[in-house]
């Protein structure tokens, strides 16, 4: 348990530098924001709006460069279950538009949570089971109860807006939820949250407070779409019930 669980903040130490590498390694440039000094993580609008501003500035001459950064940074976060991704969803569209922002963030979404997963499943299952032995027992039960059609329940999960998504990537593994199962519900699930996010970034500049996204009404069709995400599961389970008894 010991090394496996040493090697991961070795491989974040890593990762992290290779980002910041990238960050720092600007290619020469002579526009109006030649500064990478407010280049970072944002953790609010208005550092948002301060990154987003510099990367648009940079992209018109060094559009390859943009996307690398913005990609690892992107998988960076996923991988290592570090919060913020709205940001990143938000830079995305402020910085690619709506459709190249939406594909965009829908795979590195994807990859990302996939390596957060192979990670854990590599080197922090003891860990998990340890710390949070009550979560994975009550996960596991969940996900036994919807063997039959866990696909659409994995889909549900991701759907749902007040999905604990950092402890589902880590614990997925742990309860054996196949890799592939894992991907695609990710892919397919988050596309509705990752498409308000890039709607709104591309109107960055107009948006005060997260609370203009993510509203009530935004948290009720979201909620919506989980529920019905449910009802392919529900007639398989009812037509194998059916089989069953037949």
């Amino acid at each position: 348990m010991g090394a496996s669980v040493l090697f991961i903040p070795v491989l974040f130490s890593l990762a992290s530098l290779g980002v910041y590498t990238l960050s720092v390694n600007f290619p020469e440039h002579t526009g109006r924001h030649s500064n990478s000094s407010d280049l970072k993580f944002p953790t609010n609008l208005d550092e948002l709006q301060s990154v987003a501003n510099f990367l648009l500035d940079y992209k018109n001459d060094h559009s390859s460069y943009v996307l690398v950064l913005l990609s690892c940074a992107y998988l960076y976060k996923q991988t290592f279950a570090i919060p913020g991704s709205v940001f990143m969803n938000l830079l995305a569209g402020a910085l690619y538009g709506p459709w190249f922002g939406f594909i965009l963030c829908c795979v590195l979404s994807s990859f990302g949570t996939s390596f957060c997963y192979l990670l854990s499943d590599t080197c922090g299952k003891e860990y998990i089971i340890r710390y949070f032995p009550q979560k994975v027992k009550y996960f596991q039960t969940l996900i036994e109860e919807n063997l039959d059609s866990l696909f659409f329940f994995m889909l549900f999960l991701r759907v749902f807006p007040m999905s604990p998504n950092w402890f589902i990537n880590m614990a997925s593994p742990i309860v054996n939820i196949p890799l592939h199962v894992f991907f695609f519900s990710v892919f397919i699930g988050q596309m509705p949250y990752i498409f308000i996010c890039v709607q709104t970034g591309c109107i960055l500049s107009e948006i005060k407070s997260l609370d203009d996204i993510f509203t009530l009404w935004t948290m009720a069709k979201l909620c919506g779409i989980a529920v019905m995400s449910l009802l392919p599961g529900f007639l398989i389970k009812k037509h194998r019930a059916k089989q069953k008894r037949e």
